[in-house]
């Protein structure tokens, strides 16, 4: 992830449907700029890493793929923007990452998905994850593999 990405990604995260099982809003250049310069800053925190990647696709940017490793594990998260949902892009890059952490070594995968969001836990499911019934503080299940 790039800090120069944020204004081509506010229109790819513009959609409200996008934060209907997440809550929040879409967010702006600005706050998007401030969240990549964090995230390219990292955690500042022994043996945590924060791994994040646009989505291009023909040259265009339609989402993102990130993960949190902490020693040999990885918590994962998928956005796709609204215009480029349905075409697999999620599933392809899900699994892509996630077959990417598992050759780095990685032994755990996590994902947090909301127990109606269908899509994602096809995703998750795509990428190796089972659901484990656990809900968290945001009601969203957590996945394993």
């Amino acid at each position: 992830m790039a800090v120069e990405y944020a204004g081509e990604m506010a229109g790819v995260l513009a959609a409200p449907e996008l934060y209907g099982f997440t809550g929040g809003e879409p967010p702006s250049v600005e706050q998007l700029t401030e969240r990549y310069r964090r995230q390219v800053a990292g955690p500042g925190r022994a043996g945590e890493y924060w791994l994040n990647w646009v989505i291009s696709l023909d040259g265009v940017l339609v989402g993102y793929v990130q993960a949190t490793v902490i020693g040999a594990e990885a918590e994962i998260a998928w956005v796709v923007g609204a215009d480029w949902q349905g075409r697999g892009i999620a599933r392809e890059a899900a699994v892509g990452l996630a077959g990417w952490l598992r050759e780095q070594g990685a032994g755990l995968l996590l994902a947090h998905v909301h127990p109606e969001h269908v899509a994602s836990a096809k995703v998750a499911a795509a990428a190796g994850l089972r659901a484990t019934g656990e809900l968290d503080d945001d009601g969203e299940q957590r996945w394993e593999g």
